[in-house]
């Protein structure tokens, strides 16, 4: 299957990632799916033969270089790589707990630290291909409710952002990819509104588009709410405290 195009996603089982398995691979895409979950991903199995489970914990530092190994060695080749598994705990963050603290880091961040490690020397050597990393437009600043999440996310922005100039020099792409609200059965959990939430299929779209057809390094959306939050970004910290502030005195959080 050298001639193949290959991509391997983590965090396929649910949410964006199953959505954009199913989207490369009704785009002919060979596609290696990982997760914890393996029953969720022989279900995608089901829905297109294109989708090859890989069952996989990314907080398992040798089963992510076994599961990387196990691709190549199947399909001979890793045109991109999507690394998506990423966790949230709203009720849990809501005071401070460093339990909780620790594994939603450990996954979020250390989980992605984990797959790029196991795939790093093959990047290097083949000079081609594309690194794309899940973050969310809660890494832009700090949340009410959110620490570790916005922490964790703001981790992947900045290693994002350092890798690209590491990579660019070998001929890898390496992009961002910042969602807004999308229902999946992390975002189910807030008991909060959530403005402009779209379609994990939605979702899948505009990653797909900017992976294939575009060359920018973010992949945001959706633009209205995006663009919000980078103007949000770029506030004096005394105005940004006072209207998240403001906004969660009005929905009574």
């Amino acid at each position: 299957m050298e001639d193949k195009k290959v991509i391997w996603i983590t965090g396929a089982s649910t949410g964006i990632g199953r959505a954009l398995a199913i989207k490369f691979a009704e785009k002919g895409w060979i596609v290696a799916a990982s997760a914890r979950r393996e029953n969720l991903l022989k279900e995608l199995n089901q829905i297109n033969k294109n989708i090859y489970p890989f069952p996989l914990d990314v907080t398992n530092i040798d089963q992510c270089k076994i599961v990387s190994k196990n691709i190549l060695e199947q399909f001979k080749n890793i045109e991109i790589c999507v690394f998506c598994t990423g966790m949230h705990d709203p009720k849990s963050e809501k005071e401070f707990n460093l339990e909780k603290i620790r594994k939603i880091m450990e996954v979020n961040y250390f989980g992605v630290m984990n797959s790029i490690n196991s795939i790093y020397s093959y990047y290097n050597n083949k000079k081609s291909g594309q690194i794309s990393i899940v973050s969310s437009v809660a890494g832009y600043r700090g949340l009410p409710a959110a620490g570790a999440y916005c922490a964790s996310k703001s981790a992947l922005t900045s290693f994002t952002e350092s890798l690209h100039f590491e990579m660019r020099k070998k001929n890898v792409r390496v992009s961002l990819i910042s969602p807004g609200f999308i229902k999946t059965p992390m975002t189910d959990q807030n008991d909060f509104p959530m403005p402009m939430i779209k379609s994990p299929e939605f979702a899948a779209e505009q990653i797909y588009s900017g992976l294939i057809k575009k060359n920018s390094f973010e992949i945001h959306f959706p633009k209205a709410f995006t663009f919000i939050m980078k103007i949000l970004r770029i506030l004096p910290n005394s105005v940004y405290f006072w209207l998240v502030e403001k906004g969660m005195k009005k929905i009574e959080y």
